[in-house]
């Protein structure tokens, strides 16, 4: 993987149209060498078609983007890069190994095919046709073919989708692994604790706009809620516990465990204590990122411009990358 000074992924001002609708609205975006950001939005936010334009699947209408300094359309920009789609046709026919040793042929030192599909979890499927492989199987696969070259940089468009927890757990480790490595990772995930388990920095995107853009510690700060949990059988049903606690926004229940939602926790402990509750295992906690993103999404800043934006259209054919051939010839 080269490493350089200048941002792996650099958009600036990007706008891209669909007829008469707005997916990315003004746009701007670098990712630095090393990075891992994860991109997180509701579905039709923007953010598959922000990743096929930082893949040169696309362009956009107006603005810049630039891959490791290059027009990304250009082949050479494109040998830096690793994709997983969110669907990835495999030629049914050819085996595991057939297939990834397709795509490393392509490449000038790419990983052993051993070496990866070890990493992966499927050394034992090496002489299977892909045909035969279940979804979490083929979606493994799809996930190792993106880092056979070595690339500078992968872009991981829900690449957990369909995998059971193991599954999941081994790609989270080899993203580890990629990253650990010097390289950097662009990922979107419908699972919010995916993104908060791997992701040092967290991009919001609704409706084709930015809405945030920071560390993940900074995101969760955001929310200006804690959590208070503890175990009691003294409180009513979650609708009617802000009623009886003051400063509680909102609860939830499972059993005898509850957990409160305050502005203001040590405020919410005091009044716990003194009503004469009983209770056990008290716990103060911050937000979690589901709560960060639906507070992002459904209260912007009332400053940002708000557009009407689509779901996020089908990917267009790709400009010819090896990874996307096999992937282009096992679809159609």
């Amino acid at each position: 993987m080269t490493v350089t000074d200048e941002p792996v992924v650099a958009v600036r001002g990007v706008t891209r149209r669909f007829n008469d609708v707005v997916a990315l609205d003004d746009v701007s975006l670098d990712i630095a060498p090393g990075e891992l950001v994860g991109l997180l939005g509701p579905n039709g936010a923007g953010k598959s078609t922000l990743l096929s334009l930082v893949s040169g699947q696309r362009k956009p209408d107006s603005g810049v983007v630039r891959l490791c300094g290059q027009d990304p359309r250009l082949a050479s920009a494109r040998a830096t890069l690793g994709l997983t789609p969110q669907e990835t046709g495999l030629p049914a026919t050819l085996k595991v190994r057939e297939v990834v040793d397709f795509v490393a042929g392509h490449y000038p030192d790419p990983v052993r095919t051993p070496v990866l599909l070890e990493q992966f979890g499927l050394a034992d499927l090496a002489g299977r046709q892909t045909g035969g492989l279940s979804g979490g199987q083929r979606r493994r696969l799809a996930v190792a073919l993106s880092l056979v070259g070595r690339p500078s940089i992968i872009l991981l468009d829900e690449p957990t989708t369909g995998l059971d927890v193991a599954g999941r757990q081994t790609l989270w480790a080899a993203i580890r692994e990629y990253h650990a490595s010097g390289g950097t990772v662009l990922l979107t995930s419908h699972y919010l604790e995916e993104v908060q388990a791997l992701a040092h920095r967290v991009v919001v995107i609704d409706e084709g706009v930015v809405r945030a853009d920071d560390t993940m510690e900074q995101i969760l700060e955001r929310v200006g809620l804690r959590r208070v949990v503890l175990h009691t059988t003294g409180l009513p049903a979650p609708d009617a516990v802000p009623a009886r606690l003051t400063g509680v926004v909102r609860a939830s229940q499972e059993g005898d465990r509850y957990e409160l939602y305050t502005p203001d926790a040590d405020a919410l402990v005091r009044e716990i204590v003194t009503s004469g509750l009983v209770f056990h295992g008290l716990e103060v906690r911050g937000a979690t990122l589901e709560e960060a993103f639906e507070q992002m999404v459904t209260h912007p800043a009332a400053d940002l411009h708000r557009r009407s934006a689509p779901a996020d259209p089908p990917a267009a054919d790709p400009a010819p990358s090896p990874s996307h051939r096999v992937n282009q010839d096992g679809a159609r």
